[in-house]
């Protein structure tokens, strides 16, 4: 399984991006994918996730009412829509893949996470 991460950018507090993690190898209703982000000297951080097969999406805390986690299937892609974007959501953001159909507590895991992709940066101005 490949991903390949992409839609970052510079954009001001309030605005919104879309990120786009684009699978080869699987298609992305087959497989959990994963969003996460890391800021300079932090840990990885869990952002959301869309688990295979159903459509059911799940967001970390800093960023429920904000952001939203969709997939197309017809193109293979998993879409991270960033909304009320802050200084704080500035990090790069990894989409990842899980093979094998996880349970609720490894959701937020990274290392339960199969495959990563490259990661694009996201940096917020106030």
């Amino acid at each position: 399984v490949q991903l390949q991460a992409s839609g970052g950018g510079l954009v001001q507090a309030g605005d919104s991006l879309r990120l786009t993690c684009a699978a080869s190898g699987r298609t992305v209703n087959s497989i959990t994918i994963g969003w996460f982000r890391q800021a300079p000297g932090r840990e990885r951080e869990y952002v959301g996730a869309i688990r295979q097969s159903v459509s059911t999406t799940y967001l970390g805390a800093s960023v429920r009412g904000r952001f939203q986690i969709s997939r197309d299937n017809g193109k293979n892609t998993v879409y991270l829509q960033m909304g009320s974007l802050k200084p704080e959501d500035t990090a790069v953001y990894y989409c990842a893949a899980r093979l094998s159909r996880p349970i609720m507590s490894m959701l937020a895991n990274p290392a339960t996470y199969n495959y990563w992709g490259q990661g694009t940066q996201v940096t917020v101005s106030s």
